[in-house]
Order: C-alpha cells, then sequence, then structure tokens
C-alpha cells in the first residue's frame, strides 16, 4: 500500500493532473478500492489493488514526463522560429543597407546651409580654358609621319669586332 500511494505523489508531483489526468484517476480509484479491501480484511485483494493502482499511477507518471518534454520541445520550436525569423529580417536589413549607395564625403569647408536659406542658385557652365604656354606640344618630325624613328644602325668597335667571329666559347674551351 505504500508503494502505491509513493508512486500516486510521483505521479501528481510529475504533472499527471495536467497530461495524463485519466490514469491518474484510475490510479487513484484503484488506491481507494484497496484501501477499502484492506479494511474488510481482504488482503489478496488489497494487494492486487494494490498493485494496479501502482502500475496506473507510474504511467501516469511517464506520460506526464512525456508531455511535460514536449511541452519544452514546443517551446523551444517556437523560440526557433522566432530567432529564425529575426535572423531573415535582420540579415533582408543588412542587405538592403549594403545596397544604398554611400553619401558622398562632405568638403572640409561645407556646412549644412541654414533653415530658411532655401535652395542653392544654378551652378554657372564651366568653359574649356587653354592650356598654359610650358605644355604645349612640340611639331611633329616629318621623317617619322608621326611614329618615332629608329635609330641609325652604328658600325661595331673594336671590342666587338674582336668577339664577333669567335662565337660562344665554353670554359673547357672545347665548341
Amino acid at each position: 500500500m505504500n508503494l502505491a500511494q509513493t508512486q500516486l505523489q510521483a505521479a501528481r508531483d510529475a504533472g499527471a493532473a495536467d497530461y495524463d489526468p485519466v490514469d491518474l484517476g484510475f490510479a487513484q480509484d484503484k488506491f481507494q478500492q484497496a484501501q477499502g479491501a484492506m479494511a474488510a480484511r481482504k488482503y489478496e485483494l488489497a494487494a492486487d489493488l494494490a498493485a494496479e493502482s501502482r502500475a496506473d499511477a507510474e504511467l501516469a507518471r511517464v506520460k506526464a514526463n512525456l508531455g511535460a518534454a514536449r511541452a519544452k520541445i514546443q517551446s523551444k520550436m517556437n523560440a526557433n522560429a522566432e530567432l529564425r525569423e529575426q535572423g531573415a529580417q535582420a540579415a533582408a536589413a543588412a542587405a538592403a543597407e549594403f545596397a544604398k549607395p554611400l553619401p558622398l564625403p562632405a568638403t572640409a569647408g561645407s556646412a549644412p546651409p541654414p533653415a530658411g536659406a532655401g535652395a542653392l542658385p544654378p551652378a554657372a557652365p564651366l568653359e574649356d580654358m587653354p592650356a598654359p604656354s610650358d605644355s604645349e606640344l612640340a611639331p611633329p618630325s616629318s621623317s617619322g609621319q608621326g611614329f618615332q624613328s629608329v635609330p641609325a644602325q652604328n658600325p661595331p668597335s673594336r671590342d666587338q669586332d674582336s668577339n664577333a667571329g669567335q662565337g660562344f666559347q665554353p670554359a673547357g674551351g672545347q665548341p
């Protein structure tokens, strides 16, 4: 009887009233019947009913633990889905921020216009200016017709003549 009562309390502590009230009810009913059989001095029947009560209470406790685990899993899955959504939103915001053109850097002397100043007047068109006098090009030479001419061939010097007939000689002296 004590084991049946302990199993009933363990099932209640596990939350069987929320997750498996049917099996917990069966266990409580069997326990009450076992107590009635004990009072009637039907000890064999009381022992059988107490064993059934223990089994039903253990089943209710296990189902309650399973229900609690499933609830935790569902809670974690919901939290993960929420985090994925936040990550997707952050990635989309980062991609949108990355796609924006960068603002031009402000010059050192520029300041924001005063509040009542309005728009700036249109800028005057820029005209081409002549090049400075020291950058003028020399007139092209007529010999190359616009291309650079190749330097004239100079006859080889005496030093080049003495080595010209020998060719390459290996260190051992054999050709």
